[in-house]
């Protein structure tokens, strides 16, 4: 914690590294607030879609073929931690159908007792989406409906839903969650702070602004929000500009733990992060 700020790791969580449970019992006995899993349901092995996004295409770090399905992981983190926030950052709404997406988070949220956040974002490989039956034309609008159809399946006893990506007749679905699970609204666009005011409780930016930038945003946010709570969680933030980002009005900073096969390489780390 730094003033009123938030400290919490994000990570690619692979089957070639630290374990699920060991990797949250450390962040959880270090002190850290949160820990947040990223996602990719699979990566095609055609290269199309350039890595990174807007640059010549290179061949992708092995851990984004190789993580762990977010929720499963952090189902079992929840059952052996007490106090730690749990989270995607992020999940890719798109490439799950949204009545079993909200039964899963659903889950998690429980099993948690109520602290789970679902970092949400429309994803940027068209290949990853196509497979999944996604058109990468339009995944914006796509992520906005399923955020909106899995709010009606954790707020409403027998949702139904009828929208342009899905269509639902009234239901019945539990466990429901502790309470609505907030949702962070990942991107960095011109029209980001739009989707985040109509569908989200929070942004979730990657650090691509500088401390001023962001506090403009910031400030832009909040002033729209008129007064509603908006969280800002900062993934990947550095160590050097933590009072900056505070300053800039970031409720949580997210560090990015490099991608390491060793466990205690991870857990190095973290005690780095920690001094």
């Amino acid at each position: 914690m730094l003033g009123s700020m938030d400290l919490g790791i994000v990570t690619f969580l692979t089957d070639y590294g630290i374990a699920p449970v060991r990797l949250g019992r450390a962040v959880e006995e270090r002190g850290f607030g949160a820990l947040f899993l990223a996602e990719h349901t699979h990566i095609p092995t055609s290269r199309l879609t350039p890595w990174p996004v807007g640059a010549s295409p290179q061949p992708l770090p092995r851990h984004y073929s190789h993580t762990f399905d977010p929720l499963t992981a952090l189902a079992a983190i929840a059952a052996t931690t007490e106090r730690i926030t749990l989270g995607t950052a992020v999940a890719l709404v798109n490439q799950h159908h949204p009545i079993n997406l909200a039964k899963r988070v659903a889950s998690v949220d429980r099993l948690s007792g109520g602290r789970f956040e679902l970092g949400a974002g429309p994803g940027w490989n068209a290949e990853e989406m196509a497979n999944h039956g996604v058109d990468p034309a339009r995944p914006v609008a796509r992520m906005l409906e399923h955020v909106a159809a899995m709010t009606a399946i954790w707020t409403e006893d027998e949702p139904e839903f009828h929208g342009e990506f899905v269509d639902f007749d009234p239901i019945w679905s539990w466990p429901k969650p502790v309470r609505r699970p907030p949702v962070l609204i990942a991107g960095v666009g011109p029209t980001v702070l739009d989707r985040v005011l109509s569908h989200g409780d929070g942004w979730l930016p990657l650090p691509l602004f500088t401390p001023e930038q962001l506090g403009d945003r910031i400030t832009t946010l909040r002033k729209r929000a008129a007064g509603r709570p908006v969280n800002v969680t900062l993934y990947g933030g550095r160590l050097e500009l933590l009072a900056d980002y505070r300053d800039a009005g970031v409720d949580r900073v997210l560090f990015e733990l490099p991608d390491h096969e060793d466990p205690g390489d991870v857990l190095r780390e973290l005690d780095r992060l920690v001094r």
